[in-house]
């Protein structure tokens, strides 16, 4: 009876594969640029920052400087319990630092359901809600295109999430890749087919609308995962702006990113207990591809843990000297499968570089490493499983103060 759920998780597991390797084969084509409109709609921009000092004021010279017209946005920082002297930069760049002090409601889901609802009793109301990471930078045309989107009749738009730092160590190398990977593989694929994209946790643009009647209500550790569920669930599906670039500063240090990947799983499991069913029964009862592909991206969490376990279990069988207790679904195919499963694995890294034309040699050889980094997912995922009650969120400390410029040549 074991063996045979042993089985079934390596099929189900294949399908997932095979499913997201069609998917992926959308994204690369990259279509034309899409219409141009007149800027017209207003931008409230919030920032969220916890003890950022050190990079807040990079951010909000670089949100200054956007191509848009002045008098459409204005800036926001949420100084969300802050003990340095975040609020103090804020306010000498002349934009409004907002104030949090809350040690019970810990977290960026709570200080964005905080300040909206402190947005929504100015006098001045917004067509759209835009956020950023204190840490981000983004290209100079970012509200426009957001503009663009809106006009379209979109409701909520991700930008493109790229690495600040990709050069700083193989940890940041790794980041990078997989974000460029993402993008074009997972993220494009899904706008080409006209599914629901997933946000990522900044660069973010909502109509003030919708906000308004949905309230925000994602407070767990994975915030930007949580909404994409909810909006997914009323029959929204956000889009992904390919053009909108947001520069994200990535930790350097193998121990930070285990830190922050864990709060992720963590999260991510969570999301996936309360969401997973509502989509699935949704998607059949509704006939709805969408919802049946948001809810099989809510268990990814379950993939990685199972397919850890499973990994362990026929690894363990094979190295003991004995008959094997367990059989693979390879046994029941022909040889040639597991290799093409192998290539089509090990060509989607390199194929995402050269679609995004990525330059930078650096980046190819660190594909060498880039197996550390995802084999690591899989202790950190199996922790998680056994922590996900945590709902204490962790800041990760950001300390490199790059300018657009020097991302942009770095580039080049």
């Amino acid at each position: 009876m074991i063996n045979v759920f042993v089985m079934a998780f390596q099929v189900f597991l294949a399908f997932v594969g095979v499913y997201q390797f069609v998917l992926a084969l959308f994204g690369i084509y990259r279509k034309k640029a899409k219409r141009r409109h007149e800027p017209k709609k207003s931008f409230a921009v919030l920032v969220a920052a916890h003890n950022e000092e050190q990079v807040v004021g990079a951010l909000i010279e670089n949100l200054q400087k956007l191509d848009y017209p002045k008098e459409l946005y204005d800036i926001f920082v949420i100084c969300d319990n802050c003990t340095d002297g975040t609020a103090d930069i804020a306010r000498s760049y002349g934009v409004h630092a907002c104030v949090r002090n809350n040690s019970t409601l810990r977290g960026k889901g709570y200080a964005i359901e905080w300040m909206l609802k402190e947005l929504w009793s100015m006098p001045r109301q917004y067509d759209a809600v835009v956020m950023f990471d204190a840490d981000n930078l983004c290209n100079s045309d970012f509200l426009h295109l957001m503009n663009d989107d809106l006009c379209e009749g979109h409701q909520v738009i991700q930008g493109y999430l790229d690495t600040k730092n990709p050069n700083d160590s193989w940890v940041t190398a790794a980041y990078g890749i997989t974000y460029w990977y993402c993008n074009r593989l997972w993220q494009l694929s899904r706008r080409n087919l006209k599914m629901a994209n997933f946000l990522g946790g900044t660069g973010m643009c909502f109509e003030s609308k919708l906000l308004k009647e949905m309230g925000w209500g994602a407070t767990s550790l994975v915030e930007d995962l949580e909404f994409t569920m909810r909006c997914i669930q009323r029959g929204v599906h956000p889009v992904l702006n390919y053009d909108a670039k947001v520069y994200d500063e990535k930790p350097v240090s193998f121990r930070a990113s285990a830190r922050q990947r864990l709060r992720w799983m963590q999260g991510h499991f969570n999301v996936a207990r309360h969401y997973f069913l509502p989509l699935l029964w949704a998607s059949i009862k509704e006939r709805s591809f969408v919802k049946f592909d948001a809810a099989l991206y809510s268990i990814s969490v379950y993939n990685t843990f199972i397919g850890f376990l499973m990994t362990f279990m026929l690894w363990g069988d094979n190295l003991i000297p004995a008959d094997n207790v367990f059989g693979s679904i390879y046994e029941y195919m022909p040889w040639w499968v597991a290799g093409v499963a192998i290539t089509a694995s090990v060509i989607m890294f390199p194929l995402a570089l050269i679609l995004e034309n990525v330059r930078n040699w650096r980046m190819y050889a660190h594909l060498l490493t880039l197996p550390f980094f995802l084999l690591s997912w899989w202790p950190i995922t199996f922790y998680a499983f056994f922590t996900q009650n945590n709902k204490q969120w962790s800041h990760t400390q950001h300390t490199r103060v790059i300018r657009l410029e020097e991302v942009q040549s770095k580039q080049g």
